[in-house]
C-alpha cells in the first residue's frame, strides 16, 4: 500500500540497474535503508526483496548482505530508522514547559504521521516481533521505551503509572492507527473491499447509497443484513481524525484516574 501520489511505475526488475540511467550511488547502511524505505512506500512490502532493492540501487542484490545479514534483519533495520528519525523529530521532543498530557500528545501525533507518510510501513511497525517480549509496539526502541518513561516519571507519575500508561498508549496507537492507514488507503482491514467513500477523492456516499457500497464477502450483499443496511451510512466514519483525537482525550483522561489508583498509598500515622 504505497501512499497514492507514489504509485504508478512498476516495480524494478530482479537485476542490477532495474532499466534506470541515474548514476550509481555509493552505498552505505544508511543509503540502504533510506531505499528500502523508499521502496516499500512506493511499491508495497510484498515487493520487496534484496535482488529488488539491489536493481532500485543500481547494484547486485548480492552487494546489500554487506549491510544486511538478510531480509528479516532489513526489516528490522527499517523499523528502527523510521522510529530514530521521529525520535530526532523537534515537534515530538519533550520541551520543558510540557505537561505529560502535551507530551503524549505529541508522540500519538508523531506516530500519526509516520503511520500516513509510511502506510504500507507502518503494519511491520506495529506487528514485527519486539527484541523482548515487554517491549511493545509502535514505541518499541530502546531509546523510546527509556524516552517515554523518563518522561512521565519526570512529570508526576510513580513506575507503575508510568508501566502502565507505556502498555495503553501503545495499543491504543497501533489499534487506531492500522485501522487509519487501511481507510486511507480505502481498504477495510482483512480485506479488499472498497470503502463507502468515492475512490476518486469524493465526498463519500450517503443513506441508501451507503448501505448499498457496503457489501460483505464477493457475491454477498449488504441487504442480507438489514441492521448493517441501516446503519451503514453511521458506520462508515468521515473523519478518523477526529476520531483518533476524540479517542486519545479519553486515553489521557484515563491514565490520569490510573496514576492516582496506582499510586503508593502513604504511610499510615
Amino acid at each position: 500500500m504505497a501512499p497514492a501520489s507514489r504509485r504508478g511505475a512498476p516495480p524494478p526488475s530482479d537485476g542490477p540497474g532495474g532499466g534506470s540511467t541515474r548514476r550509481r550511488p555509493s552505498l552505505s547502511k544508511s543509503a540502504v535503508l533510506e531505499a528500502a524505505v523508499d521502496f516499500v512506500d512506493r511499491y508495497g512490502l510484498a515487493e520487496l526483496s534484496m535482488r529488488k532493492l539491489g536493481a532500485a540501487l543500481d547494484v547486485e542484490g548480492m552487494a546489500l548482505y554487506r549491510y544486511v545479514r538478510s531480509r528479516d534483519e532489513l526489516l528490522d533495520a527499517m523499523v528502527d530508522r523510521v522510529m530514530d528519525q521521529l525520535y530526532a523529530d523537534p515537534s515530538v521532543l519533550l520541551a520543558d514547559g510540557d505537561d505529560w498530557r502535551e507530551f503524549l500528545r505529541k508522540i500519538a501525533e508523531g506516530i500519526r504521521r509516520v503511520a500516513h507518510e509510511h502506510p504500507a510501513l507502518f503494519p511491520l511497525l506495529a506487528t514485527r516481533a519486539p527484541t523482548a517480549p515487554w517491549i511493545r509496539p509502535p514505541l518499541r526502541s530502546l531509546r523510546w521505551v527509556e524516552g517515554f518513561l523518563s518522561g512521565l516519571l519526570s512529570r508526576g507519575f510513580d513506575e507503575e503509572a508510568a508501566v502502565y500508561a507505556y502498555r495503553a498508549f501503545g495499543s491504543f496507537l497501533v489499534g487506531h492507527l492500522l485501522v487509519d492507514v487501511a481507510a486511507a488507503e480505502n481498504v477495510s482491514p482483512g480485506s479488499q473491499v472498497a470503502s463507502p467513500r468515492d475512490p476518486e477523492g469524493g465526498a463519500g456516499l450517503d443513506g441508501a447509497d451507503a448501505g448499498a457500497a457496503a457489501v460483505g464477502p464477493p457475491g454477498e450483499p449488504v441487504a442480507a443484513y438489514p441492521v448493517i443496511g441501516r446503519l451503514a451510512d453511521r458506520l462508515a466514519v468521515e473523519d478518523l481524525g477526529e476520531e483518533f483525537d476524540d479517542a486519545l482525550e479519553a486515553l489521557l483522561d484515563r491514565l490520569d484516574a490510573a496514576r492516582g489508583r496506582l499510586a503508593p498509598s502513604a504511610p499510615s500515622a
